[in-house]
């Protein structure tokens, strides 16, 4: 039989309490046990009760949707934040979240629009659309018979976004799965909980999708959804359907390969236009936001997560990148260290370890060669270095401003590679990179 949805702020928190008082138990049996095994038998118990915790809190975090399992997508995109049993793990929120019972979307969406739901729309249709970790999406038509997709926010999400943070923070920790220093695990948290308020608010994503269409006026290959303020609310969003092929439908039969390489260009183009000259990104890539047709028109949905960089950062950012292709490590070393991801009070990194990594990343940017994403392993690549970290773990931290920039462009990668992109991008980046404040 099928949970009841959790849709109180008591519910949230006792499921989540008991979901922690679990994982602390397991925790500490771990340990206990770890005295009488050997070294050997111990990292493979270690792993095996990594993965059972990890397997409990992300079955909970689906289950409740909301804050806990936005912060478990942006977690599973973060390696150096958690062990890589449960980053596995939460690799499955990305794709999976079970819906919302029908009648629990009606009368959302009549509270929050203030009318029956017959009085708003022609018909709303009860199968989801799409269904996310903070609201569910389902198609309707107006009464004067413009078809639109709603996006409804799940009840008592909001109200308990902080106390659910919390408890998933307190979770983490007594699960001995947190491998961060308190400060940095406050400014990650903290960070975060901006981008959830500003995400729970509908009204911020209405505005930002109008900035955003502002912004690629210009564009006339990018679609962004019309907004309906009449049919929205903090809660609802009402907005055109607009339709195209999911990454999946993207097949030799109807787009090809030199489509396909245009579609990537302007992958590349976009990105680089929202960081270098806009400042402000599209904070959540993942393939569903995204949809493609064969004339290589991109059309990018969900603005709830928006990221408004700040200049200086940028500057850094791009400091930094001009440093690794010129292989000028001194200069990479300080640039980091503005940008906050290195500790300034550590002395200078060894430059053959910056080497290493500005030798993998640079992949994709090496000559005029297209690079084909479909054959690339360049995640395998970092995954086989991830050991290195930890020679040097005090020097760096996760540079809580530059983020959602690392995680835009993890979530490019790997549409680029989902779409087989055959591209060479390294004069496209230096053109940035010299003339970023044009």
């Amino acid at each position: 039989m099928a949970k009841k949805p959790v849709t109180t702020r008591s519910g949230r928190f006792f499921r989540l309490a008991g979901m922690t008082a679990s994982v602390a138990g397991q925790y500490a049996g771990q340990r206990a046990r770890r005295i009488f095994r050997s070294e050997e038998d111990n990292e493979g118990a270690r792993s095996e009760s990594y993965t059972r915790m990890a397997d409990q809190i992300v079955d909970t975090l689906g289950e409740l949707k909301g804050a806990v399992m936005k912060v478990g997508q942006i977690a599973s995109q973060t390696q150096d934040f958690l062990p890589r049993e449960f980053s596995d793990a939460l690799q499955r929120l990305q794709k999976e979240a079970p819906p919302m019972p029908f009648e629990v979307i009606v009368g959302q969406v009549e509270n929050e629009l203030g009318k029956p739901v017959s009085e708003l729309f022609e018909y709303l249709q009860e199968t989801p659309y799409a269904a996310a970790s903070i609201g569910q999406v389902h198609r309707a038509r107006l009464h004067d018979g413009t078809d639109v997709i709603i996006k409804v926010q799940y009840p008592g999400v909001d109200e308990s976004c902080d106390s659910d943070l919390k408890q998933l923070r307190l979770a983490l920790k007594l699960g001995g799965l947190l491998k961060m220093p308190k400060e940095h695990v406050d400014q990650l948290f903290g960070e975060i909980r901006v981008r959830l308020k500003e995400e729970l608010d509908y009204e911020n994503e209405a505005r930002n999708l109008e900035e955003f269409q502002a912004f690629h006026a210009k564009d006339d290959w990018i679609v962004i959804p019309k907004v309906f303020g009449s049919h929205s609310s903090r809660r609802v969003l009402t907005m055109e359907l607009v339709e195209g092929d999911h990454i999946s439908e993207v097949t030799p039969e109807r787009y090809s390969q030199d489509t396909i390489n245009l579609i990537g260009h302007r992958i590349f183009t976009m990105m680089a236009d929202q960081l270098f000259r806009f400042q402000c990104i599209h904070g959540d890539p993942h393939a569903g936001n995204f949809a493609y047709r064969p004339d290589g028109t991109i059309i990018l949905y969900d603005f709830g997560c928006v990221k408004k960089l700040k200049p200086e950062i940028v500057e850094s950012y791009r400091k930094a990148l001009i440093s690794a292709l010129e292989e000028d490590y001194a200069a990479l070393d300080q640039h980091l260290i503005a940008l906050g991801a290195r500790v300034e009070s550590q002395p200078a990194v060894d430059e053959a370890y910056y080497a290493m990594w500005r030798d993998i990343l640079i992949q994709p940017f090496e000559g005029d060669t297209p690079y084909d994403f479909a054959r690339s392993e360049l995640h395998k690549d970092v995954a086989a270095k991830t050991t290195t970290v930890f020679k040097y773990l005090d020097y760096f931290k996760p540079p809580v401003e530059s983020i959602f920039i690392d995680r835009m462009i993890a979530g490019h990668y790997w549409m680029m590679k989902r779409l087989g992109v055959q591209a060479a991008f390294r004069d496209e980046l230096e053109t940035y990179l010299r003339n970023a404040s044009d």
